[in-house]
């Protein structure tokens, strides 16, 4: 249930088109579904103007689909989910509405009608990427923004190995409101962008490179360690939470219920 759909339903009542037994049955599966092995949450978007999103990884397919289908049961327009492997991915498509899957960022899309033309009223935002190994990690940022309706300008492999490929792009970095900046191995990239670029940086440390990286713990303590003011730092790996943040800077939300 989303605000728009709340609001419809209230002037339906009040018009008297809709009886208040039917929209209190509408209403009924607030705030949350208990499916047993998961609690559906549907006052999400209502909080914080985004429905839930599934995190697909060390659920099972039919887990998956289950809660994709009560999502979308209790009113939402789409449903996201992150980590899919390819077998939730399969069975996520069954569901019958259209349908997108990257992959390699494993992140699977859900919509009751084809997507609107993205816009960028909210401010541009960029998402750049150190190297190809960063790729998974930067779609994943880049596909959720897509999926709330914003565009987004891919700038990848500009790693700063090779400073030239980063200062080519540099006017597209700096005319963005918002830059994820994913990085890997010594995690460099986000503060060399912060230091060229006006917007905010959101800096997504990679598990990407060789022994001491450790997994992308130096990538995620060289960015919390930098010594560019304002730069934001998510979990290693988290390309999904950098969007997430992207979009509340942006202001790109729905509309909250205190709406006019």
């Amino acid at each position: 249930m989303n605000v728009d759909r709340l609001r419809s339903l209230l002037i339906e009542v009040e018009a008297g088109r809709v009886a208040p037994e039917e929209a209190l049955e509408r209403l009924r599966v607030l705030p949350f579904t208990d499916l047993g092995f998961a609690k559906v949450d549907h006052h999400r978007a209502l909080r914080n103007g985004r429905g839930e999103v599934i995190f697909a990884e060390g659920k099972t397919p039919d887990q998956t689909r289950a809660i994709a289908r009560e999502i979308l049961r209790g009113g939402e327009d789409m449903v996201l989910a992150t980590r899919v492997p390819p077998e939730s991915a399969r069975v996520l498509e069954s569901l019958g509405f259209p349908f997108e899957y990257n992959p390699e960022a494993r992140i699977a899309l859900l919509r009751r009608e084809p997507p609107a033309s993205p816009r960028d009223e909210f401010g541009r935002v960029a998402v750049a990427s150190g190297g190809t190994a960063d790729f998974p990690v930067a779609e994943e940022a880049a596909f959720t923004l897509e999926a709330w309706g914003n565009r987004v300008e891919r700038v990848y492999d500009v790693g700063v190995a090779g400073l030239p490929r980063l200062l080519d792009r540099w006017p597209v970095l700096r005319k963005a409101r918002v830059i994820i900046v994913v990085a890997g191995m010594e995690g460099a990239l986000p503060s060399v962008v912060g230091g060229l670029v006006p917007g905010l940086v959101i800096a997504v440390p990679t598990s990407t490179g060789y022994g001491i990286a450790r997994g992308g713990e130096t990538a995620l303590h060289a960015a919390l360690a930098s010594c560019t003011p304002g730069l934001v730092v998510t979990n290693i790996d988290n390309g999904y939470g950098a969007a997430c943040a992207a979009l509340r800077a942006l202001g790109a939300t729905r509309r909250t219920i205190n709406s006019p």
